[in-house]
């Protein structure tokens, strides 16, 4: 069984999703557009999960290679919840990496990129999520839809925010 604990920021999941970075360009070539560091984990300071999450952008979702994934050591899940996104997960119960795929210029792209960099932005608010986040994580019972629920709210609103400030500096 999978559990949820959020734990300190550590500096070493840049390295973490740099090294993977590199062995999904190897494995997927000229498929991949742009790989992004992207979730808790890619905002230094914030406290989270220890799972790297990572955005890839290839030219056409319907030909990433689910098989290549798998020899990089992911399991395919899909949409997973949101339409055009391929999923993938790596370390079973012990879950290491994630992989968030979608066309390049999707919508979700923004929405991902946007939330994280306004985390990166405004150091109070990251403080406000990773208190949110440890609160999920005793109340949720190691549930991760109950996790995610928890956080639903704080993150609605402040993507809503990040996506204000994304177009104000254009």
């Amino acid at each position: 069984m999978r559990t949820i604990a959020v734990v300190p920021y550590d500096e070493k999941w840049s390295d973490m999703f740099e090294a993977e970075s590199v062995l999904i360009k190897t494995w997927l070539g000229p498929v991949v557009k742009n790989v992004h560091h992207i979730g808790s984990t890619s905002v230094p300071g914030l406290s989270a999960k220890p799972v790297i999450d990572i955005l890839l952008e290839v030219p056409d979702i319907s030909a990433l290679d689910n098989s290549a994934m798998r020899r990089a050591g992911y399991i395919a899940r899909g949409e997973n919840g949101i339409s055009g996104r391929k999923y993938f997960i790596k370390g079973g119960d012990r879950r290491s990496h994630h992989v968030h795929a979608f066309a390049v210029g999707d919508v979700q792209v923004l929405r991902h990129l946007a939330f994280r960099d306004y985390l990166i932005k405004n150091n109070d608010i990251a403080e406000d999520y990773a208190a949110i986040k440890r609160q999920a994580a005793l109340l949720c019972q190691n549930d991760a839809r109950g996790y995610s629920a928890l956080k639903a709210s704080f993150i609605e609103r402040h993507l809503q925010r990040a996506l204000i400030d994304r177009e104000g500096q254009r």
